[in-house]
């Protein structure tokens, strides 16, 4: 998805939750200046997920049963890479706004999973403490309008940005594990809140309008 038609999106969950642009690109910014390793080309993710069989793995309650199915290039969205680590696998793709166990996300990244790390209003000191220490392949996303090293390939939470990565380059077909959009991880300081990310997470991959998700 290009900026021009994620924008109107962005837009209303700004006025949704009441975030800040300004501080979405302050974040976004620190992260293109701090972030680690070696930037990943879209040319290279084209490469990668053109034309192939991609799953994505979320954190819900199934994902450590549903992971093992895992088929085609796998995409972690940010705890279910520590899932998917426990149970010998190793990602293609982590893609994360620095939640969950961040250090198994970085030894991935050493390992030679590409880290797409996301910069947003909300995790400004994650970025500070973490953004650095990723040494692998590594692409930086923000949710408002990209500049400089950043990109954005649409999507508001970890699960569904991991989506619209594999739709914006040409996955063949994307299956959806580990996924739960009705029941927000306890762990989650504000069930609320929580719970209407995941809504727009349902809403947005609703918009792909692919018969291969099972929503």
């Amino acid at each position: 998805m290009e900026f021009e038609t994620w924008e109107p999106f962005y837009r209303q969950i700004l006025n949704d939750f009441g975030f800040s642009q300004q501080r979405d690109e302050v974040v976004a910014a620190e992260l293109d200046r701090l972030l680690g390793g070696t930037r990943f080309m879209d040319s290279e993710l084209r490469s990668l997920l053109r034309g192939k069989e991609v799953t994505v793995a979320g954190n819900g309650p199934n994902a450590a049963a549903e992971i093992h199915g895992s088929r085609g290039t796998l995409i972690t969205a940010d705890e279910a890479t520590s899932v998917a680590l426990e149970a010998g696998l190793r990602p293609a793709i982590v893609v994360t706004d620095l939640d969950g166990i961040v250090a198994d996300q970085v030894k991935a990244n050493a390992a030679g999973t590409v880290a797409v790390v996301h910069g947003h209003g909300d995790n400004g000191p994650a970025v500070q403490k973490w953004a650095p220490m990723f040494s692998g392949k590594t692409v930086g996303t923000t949710q408002s309008r990209p500049s400089g090293n950043l990109r954005n390939f649409g999507g508001f939470t970890d699960g569904d940005r991991a989506v619209f990565l594999a739709d914006h380059f040409g996955a063949s077909r994307i299956r959806l594990v580990g996924f739960d959009f009705e029941n927000p991880s306890d762990k989650a300081q504000d069930i609320r809140t929580k719970q209407r990310k995941l809504d727009w997470a349902y809403i947005l991959l609703g918009t792909l309008e692919r018969d291969d998700l099972d929503l």
